[in-house]
């Protein structure tokens, strides 16, 4: 049992480029230390054997391999365009919600005629292509002219950055992949296009109702979650930053700013933040990134993210083992720089967690003075390992647990490494074990330092109150 010594993260969505058992050992074994299923693609049997194959493998190599189910979400797209169609500035087009209208470009959105309003703008393809509404009957027809033309082609997303949509944020798409995704308990669950806390709140609640312990990640790609902001990080049990989405619903100036402003408050959180889209798009044709997309993995682990994403780059790129060897080796070269680790935060006050977090505070600065080689913790929830990450120390963090649910979980939260572990005797019988454990699987050597986090009495497994540091002799 020996894990990568990344500590961020490495997302990486599964696709036909990377589904067999094979390619899925190549990338975990190279650097990956979560898969995302993207829902938009595939079906549930394809993710059930792709589900199989990544425990499977954990279990011959011993790890806990992360997996993020990511919902589709209200996502917009155009019907079945044949061989694509030319659009020019000027035009003007039909867009209906009616199948059985040739004439006009059909759209997926029912409520597209009721939603726009003259004067708004749709943008589809990512934004490649610009029209304007001019005019809507309010029930199946909208007439829009193109600003900015070229190849309209089939199943092309649209974004509609001006416009109120009502969809609902789980579609019925969406329910039906919960039931899949709850069933073969997947650890965390990414719900698309949020606009506000309550989108993720009737996500958690579906969760509760089933019965089940799933995390969710919101995804920030709207113009409604950049405004509330504050209350969707606070109900999320992660965030990601859609980079793609978001850079097509606002001025794309504004996404960089955007991106480190939501890494620092999810920091304060304690939340785990993912940066994701295009990090390394060119590696889906080419076999080495751009300078460009080098310094955006770079950047955003000098922000502090918890985990960087690939999407196309490992689903259908040519390249999948070398994109994840190259981006672990982007990661490894800046976690050789001193400015990421015990960088300031502003952790915000929870009354009912002050002696845990002061505990977490407190181990964080000791790993610092003593140079520690890692921060022990003993959680059952999780939280522990959570904010102490969130203090970035200059250490592993090392989590021993008796909840085998929360194992594959922690794979996504910076600096972690999860063991289970259920010999819960005394306080200093479980710290000379751990110490063995660390020494044996040569996580640490003689001489180093580590810090303890406990409670006490410590098979009680309640709220962590005590901080140790011993020397590993």
């Amino acid at each position: 049992m020996k894990y990568l010594d990344n500590k961020t993260k490495i997302i990486a969505t599964i696709g036909p480029a990377t589904s067999s058992r094979e390619m899925l050992k190549k990338i975990i074994e190279t650097g990956v230390n979560v898969c995302r299923l993207n829902f938009s693609h595939g079906t549930h049997a394809d993710h059930k054997e792709v589900l199989e194959r990544i425990r499977s493998i954990d279990e011959e190599l011993e790890i806990h391999t992360g997996i993020l189910a990511d919902l589709q979400g209200p996502k917009i797209r155009i019907g079945d365009m044949g061989e694509g169609r030319e659009v020019v500035a000027g035009d003007l087009l039909q867009i209906t919600t009616n199948k059985d209208n040739p004439d006009a470009i059909w759209i997926n959105y029912k409520d597209f005629p009721r939603d726009v309003q003259q004067g708004e703008n749709i943008l589809l393809d990512d934004g490649k292509l610009k029209f304007e509404i001019v005019s809507t009957d309010g029930k199946e027809n909208v007439e829009a002219k193109v600003i900015f033309g070229g190849i309209l082609k089939s199943r092309k997303g649209v974004n509609l950055p001006d416009t109120k949509i009502s969809m609902p944020c789980l579609t019925e798409k969406d329910l039906v992949d919960l039931e899949f995704v709850l069933k073969y308990d997947i650890p965390w669950i990414g719900l698309s296009f949020v606009r506000s806390a309550d989108d993720v709140l009737e996500l958690k609640s579906r969760i509760a109702k089933a019965d089940k312990t799933s995390l969710v990640v919101a995804k920030i790609e709207k113009p409604e979650a950049v405004q509330n902001l504050d209350a969707i990080i606070d109900e999320a049990d992660a965030l990601m930053v859609a980079r793609g989405d978001l850079g097509v619903e606002i001025p794309l100036q504004e996404v960089p700013l955007i991106q480190k402003s939501i890494v620092k408050q999810c920091r304060n959180k304690a939340k785990p933040v993912i940066i994701a889209t295009q990090m390394m798009e060119s590696m889906i044709d080419s076999f080495a990134p751009s300078r460009a997309e080098v310094n955006d993995v770079a950047n955003a682990v000098l922000d502090g993210a918890d985990a960087v994403m690939l999407s196309g780059e490992t689903s259908v790129g040519k390249y999948p083992v070398e994109v994840v060897s190259t981006m672990m080796k982007i990661v490894m070269r800046i976690e050789q720089s001193d400015q990421i680790y015990n960088t300031e935060i502003f952790p915000e006050d929870v009354p009912a967690r002050f002696i845990t977090d002061s505990i977490c505070n407190s181990a964080a600065q000791l790993a610092k003075t003593a140079h520690a080689t890692g921060i022990v913790t003993m959680t059952f929830s999780g939280y522990t390992a959570f904010k102490t990450a969130s203090y970035r120390p200059n250490g592993f963090i090392f989590v021993f647990t008796a909840n085998r649910k929360i194992l594959d979980m922690l794979s996504l939260v910076w600096g972690v490494k999860s063991f289970y572990y259920n010999e819960f005797v005394s306080t200093d019988h479980t710290i000379d074990e751990v110490k063995l454990f660390l020494k044996e699987y040569k996580y640490a050597e003689v001489g180093d330092y580590v810090i303890h986090i406990a409670s006490m009495p410590i098979a009680r497994k309640g709220m962590s109150n005590m901080l140790r540091i011993s020397h590993i002799k």
